[in-house]
């Protein structure tokens, strides 16, 4: 659904260099304010940053902004669902989009960041 793929993409992009423990309050601050991906892309990207403050990476919420900016310019506030599409949105990378693929619309997507490469790497010695 679209909740969840939005509800992911907050997560993982919180979720970056950054422990569970630490995101979970400010994952529940920022869905308190912005539900949806309307209300995040309609938003200033002050408030966003306000609400972001004390996560670090600042990066990650001017690129999160930007990307629900582009999923209601572009997908009608719809997070699109094929790999393509979604690795063309600011901030959503390989895992992200994975992870979206995988948890929102079931698909076998895989989602691979880079301690599970650093392992495959060195079991299987490529």
């Amino acid at each position: 659904s679209n909740s969840l793929a939005y509800r992911v993409l907050v997560s993982e992009s919180m979720l970056q260099q950054t422990q569970v423990a630490t995101v979970m309050g400010y994952y529940n601050r920022f869905i308190e304010q912005f539900p949806t991906i309307q209300s995040l892309g309609n938003a200033e990207l002050e408030d966003v940053m306000t609400l972001w403050s004390g996560l670090g990476y600042y990066r990650r919420a001017r690129l999160l902004h930007q990307a629900a900016r582009r999923i209601l310019e572009h997908h009608d506030g719809v997070v699109p669902r094929s790999e393509k599409e979604l690795l063309a949105i600011p901030g959503i990378g390989p895992y992200t989009c994975g992870a979206i693929r995988s948890i929102a619309f079931n698909d076998a997507a895989p989602a691979v960041d880079g301690n599970v490469n650093r392992i495959l790497t060195r079991l299987f010695a490529l």
